[in-house]
Formats: C-alpha cells, structure tokens, sequence
C-alpha cells in the first residue's frame, strides 16, 4: 500500500544523502569485484554490489513517483575498471567493513527522521544487510590474519561505582594515571584500526590522483590519519598496552586512478564525517580527562581538513547541492 503523504522535507534529504552513498559504493564495489582475486571475496562483494543497487533502483523509482529530481551521484564515469590493482592483501573487504560502519551510523540517523511506514521499511532493509555484511566482512578477515582482536584484559570479578573524582583525571604531574577502562581501551584499538586503512586508502589515492591540488589534499590526509594512530598509541603504550590492531593491507605501486578525483573527494568527504562522529563518541565516553582533551582536538583537526575538502569540491563543480527551500526573500524581490 502506497504511502498518501508526501515525503517531509527530512526523508527528501535522507534519501539524498543515502542515494550519494550508495552509488559511491557501487562504484567502488565495481572496481573490486573486477580486481579481487578470492573467490569468496568477490562472491560478498557481488552480493553487497547486486542487493545495493537494487535499493538504489528503489530510491531513483520514489524520487520520479514524487517529482522529485533524481540526484546525480556517481555513474560508469567515475570508475575505472582497466585501471590496475591498486590496494592489494584484503583491502577491498576491509575497506566494505568500514562503509558498512558509515552505512550503519548513517541509518540510524535517517530512519530517525523518516515518518512514512516505505521509507522506515527502506532503511530497516538497507540495516539488515549492512549489518550481515558488516559480520560476514568480519569473519572473512579474522579467518585470515588480516583483521586483529583488540587485547585481552583482565576479567572483572566484581561490580563497583567511582568513588572518587581522581578516576577522571588523566593530567598528573606526580603521579600515575589510572589504567584504562575497557571501554577507553576498545575505542582506541578501533581509532587506529580505521585510521590505519584511511591512511592506505588515501596513500593510493594521492599516488594516482590527476588533479595536483587533490594531490596535496590526500598527501594532508595521509598526516592526519598518522597523527591520530601515534596518538592513540602513545596513550596504550602509556598505559603498558601493546598496539595491536593493524590494516594488514598495502598499496600497489600503480599511479593509474581507478576512479575519478571527484569521486575519491567525496569518499574522503564521507569518511570525514565518520570520523568526527567516532571521535566524539570517544571524547564523550572517555571518563579519562587527558583522552577526551586529546580526542577533542583531534576533531577540529577532522573538521578543518574536512572544510577544506569541501571548498576544493565546490572550486571543482564535484558537490552536488543538496534538495533545499525555495528562497523566499529573492522570489519576493528582496
């Protein structure tokens, strides 16, 4: 049964933004099932990429039922299939684990802000397969060495409550910090974890993209994603902890891009948000006051690079602008 009200301004701007993803995605989905060497990944990366597009198919059909333009995203031209191998040894599972963890944040968001019983059903769908596929990724790389566990610690054996302030101090001149809590201890093993395949996705990136200042763009984002591994190692060293998470991938030496610099701007663009997402998760949920300072940081880092990514897509005509309200002072002349 039809829904009989028009969709709200939100779920225009939800499916927007999920239609960009999605045939980004696909995109990508290509180039690796073209270029995957296993069997069983190219077997997830086909199912991901057949299930994906048959949501976008179900996307473009509302839009043109409710005269809504169907939004540009990313087509054949933006992804080339004769270009070489350019990540090697897991990347392309890898790197789906981490679009599954955007697709997953991104639901949530979305489904929050849609009101017809279709669109709810679209993103329940979409979070079933996001999440199977987030699991099937998983156990793929666990199976073989490329995907490591976070470290073991010692079980508790009792419940307690923080009895004193000390327990959120992390700044101490004169004594020891406390040791990190296991959920400090997770979320800094999965801040290296996705920092370690950014920095390889946008080393490959640099290395073949056509546009000299996109160049220097990546080349900034290789630093960054650097800058927040050493971080986050230093404070599990601090506290005795072997670092332990690794990407278990590398890049080729191929400088053919396999997908345009339009593309690889807006796959930055997406994981930037991520990004700042999980930091602030970490800064939040850190009680250690020297974890959430450093996080924070770290994030006005993300967002700054983040602008200047934006403003570079804008000075290249790569940003396509999103649905919005017709401007009521210029339609009455003012």
């Amino acid at each position: 049964m039809q829904d009989k009200n028009p969709l709200s301004s939100s779920e225009i701007g939800s499916l927007w933004l999920t239609y960009q993803e999605k045939t980004l995605i696909l995109r990508i989905l290509e180039y690796f099932i073209e270029k995957a060497d296993d069997r069983e990944a190219r077997n997830i990366l086909g199912g991901l990429w057949q299930e994906l597009n048959n949501y976008v198919m179900d996307m473009k059909k509302i839009f043109e039922r409710e005269g809504v333009p169907v939004p540009i995203g990313f087509h054949n031209e933006d992804v080339h299939l004769e270009a070489p191998k350019l990540y090697d040894n897991g990347f392309d599972i890898m790197f789906v684990r981490v679009l599954k963890e955007v697709s997953m944040g991104m639901y949530t968001m979305c489904i929050n802000m849609a009101y017809r019983s279709d669109i709810m059903t679209l993103y329940e769908g979409l979070t079933s397969v996001t999440q199977r596929i987030y699991k099937v990724a998983t156990l793929y790389l666990l199976e073989r060495g490329i995907l490591t566990l976070p470290p073991n610690v010692t079980r508790p054996i009792t419940n307690e409550y923080i009895k004193e302030e000390s327990y959120l101090k992390g700044f101490h001149l004169f004594s020891e910090k406390r040791a990190l809590n296991d959920i400090e201890l997770g979320y800094l093993h999965h801040g290296i974890e996705v920092n370690n395949i950014g920095f390889q996705l946008v080393t490959g990136f640099a290395q073949c993209a056509q546009d000299k200042e996109v160049q220097k763009y990546f080349a900034k984002g290789q630093e960054l994603a650097k800058k927040q591994i050493k971080l986050f190692e230093e404070i599990l060293l601090d506290s005795d902890i072997q670092f332990s998470a690794t990407s278990g991938s590398t890049v080729t030496n191929s400088k053919v891009a396999p997908f345009s610099d339009k593309l690889m701007m807006y796959c930055v663009y997406l994981l930037n948000g991520f990004g700042i997402v999980g930091n602030s998760f970490g800064a939040i949920f850190s009680l250690r006051n020297d974890i959430s300072v450093k996080t924070t940081l770290i994030t006005k880092d993300i967002f700054q690079y983040g602008r200047e990514g934006i403003k570079l897509m804008v000075k290249n005509g790569w940003l396509e602008q999103p649905p919005q309200m017709e401007d009521k002072n210029k339609l009455m002349g003012n």
